[in-house]
């Protein structure tokens, strides 16, 4: 029965390794949405039941086929182990943020290129009054994929706790000209790298800031990123050689930091950029770096 337990000196016992595991099957409040018990490693959670007699199973897998259907329909997830809660109501709201979410950690796992030490979200504004976890688990899952293939949003969170990437959360009211916006920044050994983005009337995510920099980009399949020194004449040699490359731009967009200083170019381009083309673009006077990226 729920409560025999202290739940609360159990978590405490467990974290400090006094108890080396515990498993329940029951809870002081149930549903079981938010114990911190779930937090830890050497805890083990299973649902509830208490099916001992024939209506009792029946009406179980009954509740399994409810739950699954209302998913299928609606996003709607309940009482699911192994991922956060999301209600009917909550789902069409929180599915163009989790898409955005995902397409920020994927946008700076794609430029990461040394080992990551810790990944920063930042939920400002409207965004913030929603239920972050299931965009958190979106944005760290975009973060790692690059990196391990087998990722996905619901094992994503353990991987990073399991790699030592310590994932803090920051949520707070709105203070700028969005009303909502996701930040996601990248720790590494050797910097930090971060990505901002919001979504607009129309549902589709936008980067709205890269490393610092002010930007409006739309996010499409295929993708070039370019770092260079605000230098004249750098926007005509990048368009020439991508045009003697066969490469079609579809959006060119353009950031800095101040006169003369870094720069970001990101391009919305027709199809891939071959590893050879790419190198001719890195090789471009003024270029520090220049990677294609892939969005799904």
């Amino acid at each position: 029965r729920g409560g025999l337990v202290d739940e609360a000196a159990l978590y405490d016992a467990l974290k400090s390794g006094k108890v080396a595991g515990a498993a329940f099957d029951v809870f002081v409040e149930e549903p079981a949405q938010n114990n911190p018990l779930f937090e830890l490693a050497n805890f083990i959670a299973t649902p509830h039941l208490g099916a001992s007699t024939t209506e009792a199973q029946e009406n179980v897998a009954l509740q399994v086929a409810e739950q699954i259907s209302a998913y299928l329909n609606t996003g709607e997830i309940a009482n699911a182990l192994n991922f956060p809660s999301i209600t009917a109501e909550e789902a069409p709201r929180l599915t163009p943020w989790i898409r955005l979410a995902e397409a920020l950690g994927s946008f700076a796992g794609q430029l990461t290129e040394t080992s990551i030490k810790g990944i920063r979200i930042e939920y400002e504004g409207n965004v913030a009054a929603l239920n972050v976890k299931p965009m958190t688990a979106a944005a760290i899952n975009g973060v790692l994929k690059p990196q391990v293939a087998e990722v996905n949003m619901v094992s994503a969170p353990q991987i990073a706790k399991d790699r030592g990437i310590n994932v803090e959360i920051i949520t707070r009211d709105q203070q700028g000209a969005y009303e909502g916006y996701i930040r996601l920044t990248v720790v590494t050994e050797r910097q930090e790298r971060g990505v901002a983005g919001t979504i607009f009337a129309n549902g589709k995510p936008r980067i709205i800031q890269v490393k610092g920099i002010n930007m409006d980009a739309e996010l499409t399949p295929a993708m070039l990123y370019v770092t260079n020194e605000d230098k004249p004449g750098h926007i005509g040699r990048l368009g020439t050689l991508l045009g003697n490359l066969g490469i079609n731009i579809a959006n060119f967009n353009l950031g800095r930091a101040e006169v003369g200083g870094d720069a970001i170019a990101l391009l919305s381009i027709d199809g891939a950029v071959t590893a050879e083309q790419l190198q001719e673009i890195a090789s471009l006077p003024g270029v520090k770096q220049a990677k294609a990226l892939a969005f799904n």
